[in-house]
């Protein structure tokens, strides 16, 4: 089922949340549509690329698909790539650090001319009438990570930061950090790197005007109030090698 998140008429933003099933981690992927031109973000691995690709041509002729967008190089981000350069002729946006390793999804030649990397400090992609923005996301958790800014719907889309795992809900926002943090403190401390990176994100992120966070897993943060909610716990948290010592690097003991 998809969620329209934003729509002024002339440009429209589509979360789809429940493409995924079974074993695999609960990923969402996003949409956004300025004046018929069009940016897939993240859109995941084969297991959903058929039902992905059905609901995509339900709001946009695939023709008039410009890019698909990765935060960065998991598996639930762009394992599907190659289906997408087949079925579309969409440019491929992603991280200059990992555009020598997405050829490890694709079949040869398929990525000739079809690239477009980030570089290390951002940059703005031309998405009909509108700059969507690739902000710097460093080492949270990827080490080439973007997150991505409209500024038309002032969505943000942070990729694994804000992932939160509840059973459910994911159509349902977030309007207070309390009722989602024990689904998402554990994974920030495991997957964030450290409390300074996180800080650096925190500053950039508030000189833009953010209404929403919308992650890759789970529920999207809504209003004002629990985006600088988020932002302040963030800039706090104590993650990554924060919390590594010498007990972490020891040579295991005899197995069973």
């Amino acid at each position: 089922m998809s969620q329209e998140i934003y729509n002024d008429g002339t440009h429209i933003c589509v979360a789809f949340r429940d493409l995924v099933s079974g074993e695999a981690v609960q990923a969402n992927q996003f949409l956004i549509v300025d004046n018929d031109h069009a940016a897939l973000i993240d859109p995941g691995g084969e297991l959903i690329y058929t039902g992905l690709f059905m609901a995509v041509s339900n709001y946009v002729n695939l023709h008039n698909l410009d890019y698909v967008v990765a935060s960065h190089q998991d598996p639930d981000i762009v394992a599907s790539v190659n289906k997408w350069l087949v079925g579309t002729s969409c440019k491929v946006v992603l991280p200059a650090l990992w555009d020598r390793f997405i050829p490890h999804f694709t079949r040869p030649g398929k990525l000739v001319g079809r690239i477009l990397s980030i570089p290390d400090s951002g940059t703005s992609l031309s998405l009909g009438k509108i700059r969507l923005q690739a902000l710097p996301a460093h080492f949270l958790h990827s080490e080439g990570n973007y997150s991505f800014y409209d500024p038309v719907s002032k969505l943000l889309f942070s990729g694994d930061i804000g992932a939160n795992f509840a059973a459910d809900g994911f159509d349902k926002p977030v309007t207070k950090l309390k009722e989602i943090l024990p689904y998402m403190e554990d994974f920030h401390r495991r997957h964030m790197s450290s409390n300074r990176v996180c800080r650096y994100w925190v500053n950039m992120i508030r000189t833009l005007e953010v209404e929403a966070i919308v992650p890759q897993h789970g529920r999207a943060f809504v209003g004002r109030r629990v985006v600088l909610e988020f932002l302040d716990w963030l800039e706090r948290l104590n993650c990554g090698i924060d919390l590594i010592t010498q007990d972490f690097y020891r040579v295991p003991g005899k197995g069973a």
